[in-house]
């Protein structure tokens, strides 16, 4: 019996590390994603954007973050500060009968790479315009206090928790947390130059790089796995073997539908495919199903990532109408669709479930977004956040990092 629960504590271990790592790996489709859609004078600044977010992310939720959101506190953190990863001893893994299955670490680790997907979003929507130490001044407290505290609330027990409120991976606590910030900081930002006419109607700023951009979107549809899948959070019997997999079929189904649905309402009203709004269709359809990847068949997975596809493409309009400038879709993606990928929960869970889900979007949304908004505010009054018409018109590349992603080129502006 010893035997057979070190073996499965081993087992859940491993399965939760890997899908961590999978997870992690999003953070180079995010990278490959908005480096496709940007324009080649404002790659570098991206990429550079990324790849500290990442470092930034895990570095605060070590330090502070991680001790938020499951420190205890319904309200408020009972602990603010400290390094709280703790692994059980083998005694008490044996003691617990199989109740504590996984190591504290691989929690942790699990845990962290979710903090940095809430920041890439942020990225991505406030691309060729913000200043690169403004934004990484933002990830530090985007990562260590206002992604935590929402967390805390939800996933660690806090009162969003008691209140019912239920978000299987992360639509409502992790996606629609990270497009909340990024609509406060696109908001006091501002559109970028020759984005919208006078008259309000929008020009198009076509991407430079679309085989990337398309490599980004598999990338993530292949790291979903590990975040949808690892949220089962065990897989060392048949049951919870047999959930994983239903996991991973309905994301992927959800996926599909999102892609297919954005693709043939491009389509309709564009009359042409849009590779753009067809990737951003399948991330779509991932964000729906995120909230409850587990309850629903794969044909109702495949719908609700379809509504997801249809929303995504009608809110990337709507935004644009309301002059909101968000270079590659991220406030669509994973807001508008995080909210309706919370809704759908009462799709399986039933109609009992719709007020706990209204009061978590509420409470995460007004959260992040009033937090977010102080801060971008101090920053603008402070070290400011928009770089200069001409450094704009220049490209980043250049007046952040100092280098060209693609120096042939650099006569193409």
């Amino acid at each position: 019996m010893d035997a057979a629960i070190e073996l499965a504590y081993a087992l859940d271990t491993f399965y939760f590390l890997i899908c961590g790592a999978l997870v992690m790996w999003m953070a180079a489709g995010f990278a490959m994603l908005e480096a496709g859609l940007v324009r080649a004078k404002n790659t570098t600044e991206i990429l550079t954007k990324n790849v500290a977010l990442f470092a930034i992310a895990c570095t605060m939720y070590l330090f502070m973050g991680y001790s938020i959101m499951y420190g205890g506190g319904m309200i408020l953190p009972e602990l603010w500060f400290g390094d709280s990863i703790a692994n059980a001893t083998t005694e008490e893994v044996l003691a617990s009968g199989g109740d504590i299955y996984y190591s504290g670490a691989s929690d942790f680790f699990f845990q962290v790479v979710f903090v940095a997907t809430a920041m890439s979003i942020v990225s991505g929507a406030v691309a060729e315009r913000m200043k690169l130490w403004a934004f990484l001044a933002f990830a530090v407290v985007m990562c260590g206090v206002i992604y935590p505290m929402q967390g805390m609330w939800t996933w660690g027990g806090g009162w969003l928790s008691e209140a019912g409120y239920s978000d299987f991976a992360g639509s409502g606590i992790v996606h629609m947390c990270g497009a909340a910030a990024a609509l406060a900081g696109v908001i006091f930002l501002g559109p970028r130059k020759g984005k919208y006419n006078a008259d309000g109607s929008a020009n198009a700023i076509p991407g430079a790089n679309m085989p990337l951009a398309t490599l980004g979107m598999f990338i993530l549809w292949l790291g979903w796995f590990g975040f949808n899948g690892g949220s089962e959070l065990m897989v060392s019997n048949v049951g919870e073997a047999n959930a994983v997999a239903d996991v991973f079929v309905n994301t992927n189904m959800a996926a599909c539908g999102g892609l297919i649905a954005a693709l043939i309402t491009a389509r309709i009203l564009f009359g042409k495919a849009d590779l753009t709004m067809s990737l951003n269709g399948a991330l779509a359809g991932l964000v729906s199903i995120t909230a409850g990847p587990l309850d629903p068949s794969p044909t109702l997975s495949f719908i609700i990532g379809a509504v997801g596809g249809v929303i995504v493409v009608f809110s990337v309009l709507g935004l644009d109408k309301l002059k909101i400038d968000d270079p590659v879709g991220a406030i669509s993606v994973h807001g508008t669709c995080g909210i309706w990928g919370i809704l759908a929960v009462c799709l399986t869970a039933g109609a009992g479930q719709l007020v706990p889900q209204l009061i978590g979007i509420a409470g995460i949304f007004v959260w992040t977004f009033v937090a977010a908004a102080i801060v971008w505010i101090a920053l603008k009054a402070t070290m400011g956040i928009r770089v200069s018409e001409e450094e704009e018109y220049e490209g980043v590349d250049i007046s952040e990092c100092g280098i060209e992603a693609y120096p042939e080129f650099a006569s193409a502006k």
